[in-house]
């Protein structure tokens, strides 16, 4: 495995960084490789992303008709499941 080291961090990104790792029940080495790990997943996410982007052979739908589809589909399933538990009419 290969080391990294980051110079020049301003103290106050530090104690950020080393708070939020001890928030997470982490040490701030721990909390430092995972976001270096997310971030590499993501990277290599929008690459794959981008190799389909100029394709025009799969669904030719828009986001918004994206949407309104799984709003629609949400509604069905809200209607066949009825009211949650804690929503209107909930025993109280």
């Amino acid at each position: 495995m290969v080391a990294l080291q980051i110079r020049d961090v301003p103290d106050e990104v530090r104690d950020i960084l080393a708070d939020r790792a001890r928030q997470l029940g982490q040490s701030l080495q721990g909390y430092l490789l995972e976001l270096v790990k997310s971030e590499a997943e993501r990277a290599g996410n929008v690459a794959l992303l981008q190799r389909f982007e100029d394709r025009d052979d799969g669904a030719a739908s828009t986001m918004a008709d994206t949407v309104r589809e799984r709003d629609a589909e949400r509604a069905v399933r809200d209607t066949q499941l009825g009211p949650a538990p804690d929503g209107p009419g909930a025993a109280t």
